[in-house]
């Protein structure tokens, strides 16, 4: 709204009703207040940090300065040596770098992919349709979050080992689409969204998918971007040793993993290996967090 339409009529001027518009915006806060609060932010920011900035500084150490006592942060004659011996390492292998590579990148795609998707159009229904046993159905969801994967796991086995799914990459992609915490997250926001807006779909004509793709994810941006967030840093962390056999489907950190437990000389790989496996994390994490923060800002619809 602009000033002028903001201003009222009457006998008020504009330089008065700007002066009482900017006292009424200022904070209740004084300027040491402020020196405080930005203080302890920043405090709490460094020790965020911190683990990343020393995980990078032992990956650039050379392998003395990894076993230098009292540790050091950052290298003091910082190398990008354990880097060049990693993807030597890895080139030495008997699959290649890409391989890896390329099978979790693809598994990691197509499991978030296909998370995404269930879970979004499940918690729709959830959320704005009435149907028997809706109630029911949600309670079982909710007890399922209470279920960790190592218990889940033989359960799990058992079945991807009727379906014939072992050693494949079904086994990793088809679980992480029936995760029961995307459907509780995308649920719970979802009963947000005011119903006259579905209903305003609806009276023009829209069909329930345009509905659902034009109007409810627009504006549930935020769940589903968090949504993103854990489904990339669970599959892409996913070892799936223990149903995947064949090398040639093996995922990037089963093959760090292997690395990292060569011993001394293999120290510097292993720091290596930490930045190389959290990059991709940290990285969707940084180009989504600037986008949710926003939508959260910019909506609040209200029946």
């Amino acid at each position: 709204m602009s000033l002028a339409k903001a201003i009222p009529s009457g006998n008020v001027s504009e330089a008065v009703y700007r002066k009482k518009l900017i006292k009424r915006r200022k904070p209740n806060r004084s300027i040491y207040g402020d020196v405080i609060l930005y203080f302890f932010l920043a405090l709490i920011a460094m020790i965020m940090v911190l683990p990343l900035v020393y995980a990078v500084g032992s990956a650039l150490k050379p392998l003395d300065e990894l076993y230098r006592f009292p540790p050091t942060i950052l290298a003091k004659h910082p190398t990008t040596d354990n880097f060049s011996d990693l993807f030597v390492t890895l080139g030495k292998s008997w699959v290649t770098f890409s391989r890896y590579l390329f099978n979790t990148v693809l598994i990691t795609f197509v499991g978030t992919a296909g998370h995404l998707l269930i879970a979004s159009m499940g918690a729709f229904v959830l959320a704005k349709y009435e149907f028997p046993g809706k109630k029911s159905f949600f309670k079982m969801v909710t007890v399922a979050m209470m279920f960790t994967g190592y218990v889940t796991q033989i359960p799990n086995y058992l079945i991807l080992s009727k379906l014939g799914w072992i050693d494949s990459y079904l086994a990793i992609i088809i679980p992480a689409f029936a995760s029961p915490m995307g459907l509780f997250l995308m649920k719970q926001f979802m009963e947000g969204i005011p119903s006259s807006l579905i209903e305003a779909g609806k009276i023009d004509g829209a069909s329930e998918w345009t509905i659902f793709h034009r109007i409810v994810m627009p504006n549930v941006k935020p769940a589903w971007l968090t949504l993103i967030i854990f489904s990339v840093q669970a599959l892409w962390n996913n070892r799936a040793s223990t149903v995947i056999y064949s090398e040639q489907k093996k995922m990037l950190p089963y093959a760090m993993s292997q690395i990292q437990a060569g011993g001394i000389a293999r120290t510097g790989q292993g720091a290596a290996v930490l930045v190389v496996l959290m990059i991709v994390p940290i990285a969707i994490f940084i180009l989504s967090q600037s986008q949710i923060l926003e939508t959260m800002a910019s909506s609040g619809l209200k029946d």
